[in-house]
């Protein structure tokens, strides 16, 4: 296969929404990730099916374990070997493991343990798979594009949210979960030869933001192939060590991580195991619930779509720092609304928000960090969000039990909030730019 790379720069910028090569990878990315939401329908309904509820909750939380631990070590994969490498093994790998388990369902009932050994394997993968996804985006397209890539992803992963359960829930219904699972690997599987259409640009590490030990060993491995992988100087350890180190001296990826962690911890409980209980609490019924998550993801689109269209947003740092402060008083205020509706109106202020920080910060991981980086840095962002927001979800329903939700919302609003301080308290990252 003859790969065609492109200049750094060009005399004419194509925009990103308008770039084949660009909208090939986001095709791509929107089958892989609606394959995602199929399997994890698939996967639930048969884990019901096959065991007791408390059975079930154990397969549906299998893979966290193996994707929060191997994470970073799949960051260092993506660096070394270049991310469209590991997307495609990965997609390959995980698409052969739920068609198996398909046939499996079609022709025996396998039990609890195949599904378990496939949330595992599904586990695994993703730790790899994660960081060489948002190490991608930087080698499609050029820098100045950048944030309009991240709006456009944004709206492929509503896109596969909202439109992926429907389609598990209809597979199920026509021919239960084998058909579902076959259905999911076949959507992962169309992945596999667009991203192998996609053309990759050469992006070679200039050391922005290294220390002078960081700065010798990207110059002794910066040498890439035609696929972005580099040429492997030291050990794998190594690599993870001079990667974290890099993050932890950078002057605006260091706060970006903590304004992100604790974003995230304050966000994630009340979203989701909090707004259940306060459904429950304020007798709004499944439906009303469902109500407040469509508003929070018609906001969150409504932003994606934002940064698709314009491209570029300007104070870039403080935007962030302020739509976090307001998504937290608005995260606060939730807890207080009267009504459905108005639980609805602030859940889409609320989406506007946190989709407009969360992409900002996504886009200025991207043109902030030394290409040769780019795996281990959103290995280490991808970690926060996956492996240590979720533990604020039994901490939430725990306290609620205790206190109410009232006193919850307040505190993880007051958590988040404190993300937009660090962005205004750290300089550099305050006054971050997005590429023009």
């Amino acid at each position: 296969m003859t790969v065609t790379l492109t200049g750094p720069a060009e005399a004419v910028e194509t925009p990103a929404h308008r770039d084949g090569n660009v909208l090939r990878w986001l095709a791509a990315y929107t089958a892989s990730m609606t394959g995602d939401s199929v399997y994890y329908i698939a996967l639930s309904w048969a884990a019901v099916q096959s065991g007791t509820p408390a059975q079930a909750g154990i397969v549906m939380s299998v893979s966290a374990l193996p994707r929060a631990l191997l994470m970073l070590g799949g960051g260092v994969i993506a660096d070394r070997f270049g991310p469209r490498r590991v997307v495609i093994g990965s997609d390959a790998v995980r698409c052969a493991a739920v068609l198996a388990v398909a046939a499996l369902l079609f022709l025996a009932g396998p039990g609890l343990w195949a599904l378990a050994l496939l949330a595992l394997v599904f586990g695994t993968v993703d730790a790899v798979f994660m960081p060489a996804v948002g190490a991608l985006p930087a080698r499609v397209t050029s820098r100045g594009q950048l944030a309009r890539v991240q709006g456009m992803r944004g709206l492929g992963i509503r896109f596969a949210s909202v439109v992926g359960g429907p389609l598990g829930g209809l597979a199920v219904a026509v021919g239960g979960a084998a058909t579902a699972f076959g259905f999911a690997g076949v959507l992962i599987a169309i992945s596999v030869p667009l991203l192998v259409s996609v053309r990759i640009r050469e992006v070679p590490g200039d050391g922005r933001g290294a220390g002078a030990d960081d700065v010798a060993v990207v110059a002794a491995g910066a040498r890439r192939d035609k696929a972005g992988a580099r040429a492997v100087v030291g050990s794998a350890w190594d690599d993870l060590r001079v990667g974290l180190r890099y993050v932890r001296r950078h002057r605006v990826l260091a706060p970006l991580m903590l304004a992100l962690a604790l974003g995230d911890l304050g966000f994630v409980g009340p979203l989701n195991v909090g707004l259940t209980l306060l459904a429950d609490e304020r007798g709004w019924g499944a439906s009303g619930m469902g109500w407040v998550l469509g508003g929070f993801g018609v906001g969150a689109g409504f932003a994606s779509l934002l940064l698709a269209v314009r491209g570029r947003v300007p104070y870039a740092g403080h935007v962030i720092a302020y739509a976090c402060l307001g998504g937290a008083v608005a995260i606060g205020a939730l807890a207080f609304v009267p009504g459905v509706v108005a639980a609805a109106g602030v859940a889409l202020l609320i989406g506007l928000l946190a989709g407009l920080s969360g992409a900002l910060c996504g886009a200025l991981l991207q043109t902030q960090a030394d290409p040769a980086y780019l795996g281990r840095v959103t290995a280490v962002a991808s970690l926060v969000s996956l492996g240590f927001a979720p533990l604020s979800m039994p901490l939430s329903a725990t306290a609620i039990g205790a206190w109410g939700t009232g006193p919850v919302f307040v505190t993880s609003a007051t958590v988040c909030g404190l993300g937009g301080i660090v962005v205004l308290c750290a300089r550099n990252l305050r006054r971050a730019e997005l590429p023009t």
